[in-house]
């Protein structure tokens, strides 16, 4: 499955910064509001080592990760829902991602302007909820704090206020860019299982609790309604065997059928 995520906030609260550092595309991050009119959409791979291992293991010709689309979208203010700003297209785009990472910055930097002319983490999120409730639109959020290493972050006394899930980013020098990643991850109850043979090892994307049939639609369609049964072993486990037939010398391999719920790191061989 496609995990589709939003960046949102204020303008030149550091969205298109933290985009450019997540993809390393080169959208327009100029000191300006609106800057980012159409979204940028960028790919970016899903950090994990077990897909490394497990390519090394089975000596893939090609490793591929599970990805995480970002989308950068038009800054928001006061009033989009009723269509100030670019809120249309602000409150259309966000409609069509799974969720949304907002960003919100907590450092001072008189060459920076901000919208509100001031740095007030509470009541940014408060404007920018506020135009997304009456806009309609209620899908999961994280809040990404938006620090900075060389400026003056403001006391983070706040942070039991907020209203969701938060992770601290720098978007300048790159800081928990893989952890923002994760995090996405967590906040729609999504886990990784592999498969690995000679021709690739590949990580799949699927919700938490999924049955085995569902799991392999993340392969092909087919996989769920031909499903007859799978070959599962955790990453764990084949990594200490050492290779796939080792661990099933080991006995470490089982069948499983259409009633199993797949767990996070499985290595899963489907039959159909």
């Amino acid at each position: 499955m496609s995990l589709s995520i939003g960046i949102v906030g204020l303008p030149n609260v550091g969205k298109s910064t933290l985009f450019n550092a997540l993809t390393k595309k080169g959208v327009p991050a100029e000191n300006y509001p609106f800057c980012t009119i159409d979204p940028s959409v960028g790919i970016v791979p899903v950090p994990d080592d077990r897909l490394l291992k497990l390519s090394e293991i089975s000596k893939s010709e090609k490793t591929i990760p599970a990805v995480v689309e970002f989308v950068d979208i038009a800054g928001l203010v006061k009033g989009a829902s009723e269509g100030a700003g670019l809120g249309n297209k602000f409150l259309s785009h966000i409609r069509e991602v799974d969720a949304i990472i907002e960003v919100v910055r907590i450092f001072e930097d008189s060459n920076m302007i901000h919208v509100h002319d001031k740095i007030d983490p509470l009541f940014d999120i408060e404007v920018i909820n506020f135009e997304l409730e009456q806009g309609g639109i209620k899908k999961p959020t994280l809040y990404v704090l938006n620090t900075s290493e060389v400026a003056e972050n403001i006391k983070k006394d706040f942070v039991s206020k907020l209203p969701g899930p938060y992770i601290e980013i720098d978007p300048i020098f790159g800081t928990g860019l893989d952890n923002l990643i994760k995090a996405g991850y967590d906040l729609l109850n999504l886990i990784t299982f592999f498969t690995t043979g000679k021709d690739e090892s590949r990580a799949w994307t699927v919700r938490r609790d999924s049955t085995a049939p569902v799991a392999g639609r993340a392969i092909h369609n087919d996989f769920k309604e031909k499903f007859i049964r799978a070959e599962v072993i955790s990453y764990e486990k084949l990594l200490e065997a050492g290779s796939y037939a080792k661990a099933r010398e080991k006995g470490w391999v089982r069948t499983e059928g259409k009633e199993y719920i797949v767990k996070d790191g499985d290595v899963i061989e489907f039959l159909i």
